[in-house]
């Protein structure tokens, strides 16, 4: 179920008005700290990627900013320049004659990349897979929100994420009872949701966004988990799978997140963790995590697409043939898919109910960005371009002549529904895990 428009702009309105912090070190401390930021992680293969830039403009192509737009400024070669320059000038084997004619960093040069690293690049990757020289230019663009947040000059709307998470441990005004309240009134309606048990075989996140937006799609994970039999548990002190550090660049509210859900999992003894509908919180566990805590996890991590699918494959879960619906197309979201190769399982699970997939005419690893991903959805200033990458996509959609769109993201399926709302697009914009729950066989 989708929340209304009048919702929709409510928490719109509710994430530009949380207080940003904001910085009363001088320019000087701020500058040193982005400039270590990028020394941190500028290694050799991205030493390499910087100076293997031949500006063929393939990746331009790839950019669904650039397409829309045609505006130099958003090609993706030209918005890791700045993070060139500053290599060249600061660590290539060529610097000291680079600093004859190359600028040395300032704030405001850091202010000025701001449109180009947040406002303009959702970090989608599709630029990486059309680059003929394999250039990883949106691991690029992660180093320069890196270096931007750790200068406080990410987003006001980012900043108050930290600060939220910082204070209240708490993201978009969803703590601990409000999750309880949820759990509550599942548990009434017949969907209970086992919380805090001791030992547990699979434990299962789910989203400050869909507590606050998507207490169906709670619901949805809580009735696929009952109807397979699994042994499986929430925690009211890790219940939120998102990871706002991983798409600003703030490495500390990154570690913090992933090492509350890693010890809480740890706790209980789970062999597998759900991860909800989420593209870069699933990036942020499965691929991140290891690394920012420095051990290996000791459980593995599935998205809610593998979990069913593996499920119905193992006998666990069985599902009736959809009935209001014979066509669909499914949308890869850019962190689940095109980062993470989570592709054949949502339509394996799409396709046990019957449905007639319909593919657009990018999908899988070229797929299009909706343009809400890499935390999109919540910088006010990007709308416009946000809801040209949108119409982009619809047009894509409709030329399938699909009965609805299923995605397996919440920034994707709301970033849908709020193109759709300024639009009057009337296509149905389904949640992948609400549209499994719907027809799970007694």
């Amino acid at each position: 179920m989708n929340p209304s428009q009048e919702t929709l702009e409510r928490f719109a309105d509710s994430l530009s008005e949380l207080p940003a912090p904001g910085d009363d070190r001088s320019d000087k401390a701020r500058l040193k700290s982005a400039t270590r930021a990028f020394l941190a992680r500028l290694n050799r293969q991205m030493a390499v990627d910087l100076d293997t830039c031949i500006h063929c403009g393939m990746c331009s192509e790839a950019c669904h900013y650039y397409i829309t737009t045609e505006n130099e400024r958003f090609t993706p070669a030209h918005r890791i320049d700045p993070l060139r320059q500053f290599y060249r000038r600061e660590v290539s084997p060529l610097r000291f004659a680079y600093r004859l004619f190359v600028r040395k960093l300032d704030l405001e040069q850091l202010s000025n990349w701001r449109e180009l690293v947040y406002d303009s690049c959702t970090a989608c990757g599709r630029c990486d897979m059309m680059c003929p020289m394999g250039i990883n230019l949106s691991n690029g663009i992660n180093i320069m929100r890196d270096g931007l947040a750790a200068a406080g000059l990410a987003p006001a709307e980012m900043r108050a994420q930290k600060e939220e998470q910082r204070s209240a441990g708490t993201h978009f005004g969803v703590d601990r009872k409000a999750f309880e309240a949820v759990v509550a009134e599942l548990d009434a309606a017949g969907v209970p949701i086992p919380l805090d048990k001791d030992a547990a075989d699979v434990f299962v996140l789910t989203s400050a966004v869909d507590i606050r937006l998507f207490p169906s799609s709670v619901s949805a994970l809580a009735r696929i988990m009952n109807a397979t039999g699994a042994d499986w548990t929430m925690s009211t002190r890790a219940f939120d799978a998102l990871n706002p550090g991983m798409i600003s660049g703030d490495r500390s509210s990154r570690l913090e997140s992933v090492t509350n859900i890693v010890e809480q999992a740890t706790a209980c003894g789970a062999t597998t963790v759900v991860v909800p509908e989420s593209g870069h919180a699933y990036q942020a566990l499965r691929w991140h995590a290891a690394n920012l805590t420095g051990n290996a996890l000791p459980f593995e991590v599935l998205s809610i697409a593998e979990f069913t699918a593996d499920a119905i494959k193992g006998g666990r879960l069985r599902l009736n043939a959809a009935e209001n619906l014979s066509t669909v197309t499914y949308h890869d979201p850019c962190r689940l898919g095109r980062q993470s190769g989570v592709f054949d399982e949502p339509r394996e699970v799409l396709e046990a109910m019957g449905l007639d997939l319909r593919e657009t005419a990018s999908n899988k690893r070229e797929n299009l960005c909706c343009g809400g991903g890499c935390g999109e959805f919540v910088i006010s200033e990007n709308r416009n371009l946000r809801q040209r990458a949108f119409e982009l996509k619809k047009h894509e959609i409709d030329d399938t002549d699909a009965d609805a769109v299923v995605t397996g993201c919440n920034s994707c399926r709301l970033n849908f529904l709020t193109g759709a709302a300024n639009d009057g697009w009337g296509k149905p914009i389904l949640s992948f895990a609400e549209t499994v729950a719907g027809q799970i066989a007694d």
